[in-house]
C-alpha cells in the first residue's frame, strides 16, 4: 500500500527562520489527523509533501499524483464546477458527440459516462447542479464541498484534506465524516474539527518539539496528552530539586575554597611559609578556585536549561483555566425578545418568516440549520444591522457581538488601546489585567490588531468584551471557532464557560457547543439546497 515517509525533514522561512526542524514520521494506509497551533507549520507541511515546497534538509517519500484540498477554495468568474474535475474539455466533446457533431477520430476518446459520474460523486455529498454552473456564484460551503467531490472522484492513492469542514454546515461535516468512515487507503486530514477528529485511527501532533505519532482517535490523544501533562510536572519538581541541590552544592564548594584561601593567606602573612611556597599556593588556590567556579557555572547553567525546558513542556500540554467578572445577570431578566419578525434582503422572499424567540436569564442558546436557513441574517436583526419587514425586536440588556472577524476591534489600533476604546472607564493596571487572563502578557498587549491570526483576534475581542469589571449581560457568537487551532479553542472555551451571562452562538461545532455548556437549541428552517 501507499505510504509517506518523512526523514530528518527541515524547512525554513525565506528569511533563514527554522519553522521545524528533523520529522520523522511515516504515514501508511490509515487515516491520519494532523494537529498542532495555527502557524506551526501544519499547511507548509502538506505542501512539502505534495511536492510544491522543496525541504531545506532531508527528504519526503510521497507517491506520485497527490491531490491537496485546501482550506479555501479560491475561484475567477470564469471557473465552472467541471473545472473542479478537470473536465471541461472532455464535456465539451461529450457534448459534440451526443449532438452529432464530433469528428470519427474524436469518438474513441469520449467517455460516456463522464457527466453521470461527476453528478454522482456531487451527489455524495448533497449537491446537485449543471456542470457549467459558475464557482463563483457558490457559497464557500458549496465549494468546499464539490471541491471533496472532486478529490474523491480523482482516486488518489492519499487522500489529504486541509480543513475539510470549515465553512461547511452539518450536512457538509456528516458527508465528510462519512467519506472518512468508508476511506480504505491513506489519508492524511489537518484539522480542528474534533468530531471528525473522532473518526481517524491516529493523530500526528506538531508541536515546537517535533513531531509525534498517539494511536487512536481524539478521545484517545486528550486522554495521553493529560498522562503527559501528569509526566511534565513530574519532571518539572524533579528538576526544581536537582537545581536547588547543584546550587547549594556550589555555594558549598565556593565557601569550603573561600575558608582555605583565607587560612593560606593568613599563614603566609605571619611569616610560616616561604615566600615561593606561598606564591605556588596562591597560584593553586586560584586556579583551583577558578576551575570550580567554571564547573558551578556549566552544572548550574544546565539544570536551569532542565527546568525551563520543563516548564515549556507544561504550557505546552496545561489546559487553559480562567475567571472573570460576574455579569450580575439574574435567572428572571428578560434578556432578547423577538415576537413575529420577518426579515430579509427582498420583501418578495423573506429568510426569516414570522419567528418568535426568548431569552431569560443567563441562557446558552445554540442556534442551528443548515447553510442558508437564515443564521447570519437573524443575528443582523438582532444587532440592529438588518431592519425587519414586520415583528418586534427587543434587546434589553447590554450586548457584545463578536463576529468572523471580530469587527468591533478596530484593526490599526494594538490591543490595549481597544481595550480602552471599549471600556472608557477602566485603568491601565484593569486593562493589563484583563488583557493577561487572555494570555496578551506584557508588551504581547501591544500588538496592531491587523497583525494577529484568527485565534489571537478572537482571545483580543473576548478580552476586550469580558475582562471589563462589568461585562455585557448578552453575548453573541458567529462561528467562534472557524480558523481557529485546538489550543485557541480551548482558551476561548474555558473564558466562556467563565462568563456568568446570556449566550447566542452560531456554530456548527458539536464539540464546542457541549464545551460551553449550551442549554438549548433554536432551529431555524431547512431550505433546500442546489
Amino acid at each position: 500500500m501507499p505510504s509517506i515517509t518523512l526523514s530528518n525533514l527541515s524547512w525554513s522561512t525565506p528569511d533563514g527562520r527554522p519553522l521545524f526542524s528533523n520529522l520523522n514520521i511515516v504515514f501508511g494506509p490509515e487515516r491520519a489527523g494532523l494537529v498542532g497551533r495555527n502557524g506551526i507549520g501544519k499547511t507548509t507541511l502538506l505542501k512539502l509533501i505534495s511536492g510544491e515546497l522543496s525541504p531545506s534538509s532531508g527528504s519526503v517519500s510521497a507517491p506520485s499524483g497527490i491531490h491537496v484540498l485546501r482550506q479555501s477554495v479560491q475561484v475567477s468568474e470564469e471557473e465552472t464546477v467541471a473545472d473542479l474535475f478537470g473536465a471541461r474539455h472532455a464535456l465539451v466533446l461529450l457534448a459534440r458527440a451526443q449532438a452529432g457533431s464530433a469528428m470519427l477520430e474524436e469518438l474513441a476518446d469520449i467517455d460516456w459516462m463522464l457527466e453521470a459520474t461527476i453528478e454522482a460523486a456531487l451527489a455524495r455529498f448533497g449537491l446537485s447542479m449543471p456542470l457549467t454552473t459558475s464557482l463563483a456564484k457558490l457559497s464557500g460551503g458549496q465549494r468546499t464541498r464539490a471541491a471533496l467531490a472532486a478529490q474523491v472522484y480523482r482516486a488518489p492513492e492519499f487522500l489529504i484534506l486541509d480543513e475539510p469542514t470549515n465553512n461547511l454546515d452539518s450536512d457538509g461535516r456528516t458527508a465528510v465524516i462519512e467519506l472518512l468512515n468508508g476511506w480504505r487507503q491513506g489519508a492524511i486530514i489537518v484539522s480542528h474539527d474534533r468530531e471528525l477528529l473522532e473518526t481517524v485511527d491516529s493523530i500526528a501532533e506538531l508541536t515546537s518539539f517535533g513531531i509525534g505519532r498517539y494511536g487512536g482517535n481524539w478521545s484517545h490523544y486528550r486522554e495521553r496528552k493529560a498522562l503527559e501533562l501528569v509526566g511534565a510536572r513530574h519532571d518539572l519538581v524533579e528538576a526544581e530539586k536537582h537545581l536547588g541541590a547543584v546550587e547549594r552544592k556550589a555555594q558549598e564548594t565556593a565557601e569550603r575554597q573561600a575558608r582555605r584561601d583565607g587560612a593560606g593567606k593568613k599563614k603566609a602573612a605571619e611569616g610560616g611559609m616561604p615566600r615561593i611556597s606561598a606564591g605556588g599556593r596562591a597560584m593553586r588556590a586560584e586556579q583551583t578556585g577558578g576551575d570550580n567556579a567554571a564547573t558551578a557555572r556549566r552544572v548550574t547553567g544546565e539544570a536551569r536549561a532542565d527546568v525551563v525546558e520543563a516548564r515549556r513542556r507544561i504550557e505546552v500540554l496545561e489546559p487553559f483555566t480562567l475567571s472573570l467578572p460576574s455579569t450580575g445577570l439574574v435567572a428572571s431578566r428578560t434578556v432578547l425578545r423577538l415576537e413575529e419578525v420577518t426579515a430579509g434582503y427582498g420583501r418578495d422572499a423573506p429568510v426569516l418568516s414570522d419567528l418568535s424567540l426568548a431569552i431569560t436569564g443567563p441562557e446558552r442558546i445554540a442556534v442551528a440549520g443548515p447553510n442558508g436557513s437564515g443564521k447570519t441574517t437573524l443575528l443582523s436583526v438582532i444587532t440592529g444591522s438588518l431592519a425587519p419587514f414586520s415583528g418586534s425586536v427587543r434587546v434589553e440588556v447590554a450586548y457584545a457581538f463578536l463576529d468572523q472577524k471580530v469587527s468591533l476591534l478596530r484593526p490599526e489600533l494594538s490591543i490595549r488601546d481597544n481595550f480602552m476604546r471599549l471600556n472608557p472607564g477602566s485603568g491601565e493596571n484593569a486593562c493589563r489585567a484583563a488583557l493577561a487572563r487572555f494570555l496578551f502578557r506584557g508588551d504581547a498587549g501591544l500588538q496592531e490588531v491587523r497583525h494577529l491570526s484568527g485565534g489571537q483576534m478572537l482571545r483580543a475581542g473576548l478580552a476586550c468584551v469580558l475582562g471589563n469589571q462589568n461585562p455585557a449581560q448578552l453575548l453573541i457568537l458567529d462561528e467562534p471557532t472557524n480558523h481557529l487551532d485546538l489550543d485557541s479553542t480551548a482558551i476561548v472555551e474555558a473564558g466562556l464557560r467563565a462568563y456568568d451571562g446570556a449566550m447566542l452562538v452560531v456554530s456548527h461545532d458539536e464539540a464546542f457547543l457541549e464545551g460551553i455548556g449550551v442549554t438549548r437549541r433554536f432551529e431555524l428552517g431547512r431550505r433546500s439546497r442546489t
